[in-house]
Formats: C-alpha cells, sequence, structure tokens
C-alpha cells in the first residue's frame, strides 16, 4: 500500500503510518509532500491521502484521522483506544483530555527538530508509538515505585 500526506508531520501524520504499518501493512509506503501535491501525487502514484481536506482517511467531527482509521479497519481494541484518546489530545491541543497527551506532543515536536527527512523521523519515532501501545496495552496500572 501508498499512502500520501503533507510534509512535517508531527502527532497524527507519524501516528497513523505506525497503526497502519503495525497492524496492516508492514511494508506500506508513506510520501510526505507539500499540502498542494497531496492529490496529484496520489493520482500518479495509486496513493491513498490521509490527514488532508476531502480525504477520505481525515479527521471526522471530534475524530481525528487515527480515531478514524482505527473505527474503519476494524481495530477497536482497549489498548488503541486508550492510544487514541492520548494521540487525539496531543494532536488536537486538549492536553488535558489525557495526562500522557502533553508528553507525546513535546516528543512529537522534539523529533520534528531533530529530523530534516520526514521518513528518517518516521523510522524513528515508531519506537516511541510502540511505547506508547505497550503502556496502554500492559502497564496502565503500573507505577514507578
Amino acid at each position: 500500500m501508498v499512502w500520501v500526506t503533507r510534509a512535517r508531520p508531527k502527532v497524527i501524520r507519524i501516528a497513523c503510518p505506525w497503526l497502519i504499518r503495525r497492524f496492516i501493512d508492514p511494508e506500506s509506503v508513506f510520501m510526505f509532500v507539500s499540502p498542494s501535491s497531496v492529490q496529484d501525487v496520489a493520482d500518479r502514484f495509486n496513493a491513498t491521502p490521509f490527514d488532508v481536506d476531502n480525504a477520505y482517511w481525515s479527521d471526522r467531527g471530534k475524530k481525528c484521522t487515527f480515531d478514524v482509521m482505527i473505527e474503519e479497519l476494524g481495530l477497536d481494541t482497549p489498548a488503541l483506544s486508550e492510544l487514541g484518546m492520548i494521540i487525539r489530545g496531543a494532536d488536537t491541543g486538549q492536553l488535558d483530555l489525557t495526562p500522557q497527551s502533553a508528553g507525546l506532543l513535546a516528543a512529537s515536536l522534539g523529533y520534528s527538530r531533530m529530523f530534516r527527512d520526514d521518513l528518517a523521523q518516521l523510522d524513528a519515532a515508531m519506537g516511541l508509538y510502540d511505547a506508547f501501545y505497550r503502556w496502554c496495552r500492559d502497564a496502565t496500572e503500573e507505577t514507578h515505585g
């Protein structure tokens, strides 16, 4: 599968590729292009646009693109729903939505500044989303002590 979205990803444009690679297609390809080029690139490469205006895979009401993908792809598990709330809070600036949302936003902005190449940023940040997912799946009751 080939996917295309806007360049310079932060939260959702890393979270969605993570979801796709971990649960749908580990060999999926992602392209990050200027916002005005997304549809042209999608047409040229038969790619699926996401997190852009007028795309099927985009925000819907209060649901961010990650929420939409979880629902539409039949991936609604307790861990992914919990992760979705964290991501939604970070992506929409609702940092009080979950205690983890502000940390995810901070890490996402840090990754964005560490990498000029969007694909390198995606590869590096996969582990961050793996860690948040594992916390949601098996460690929410654990404390530091």
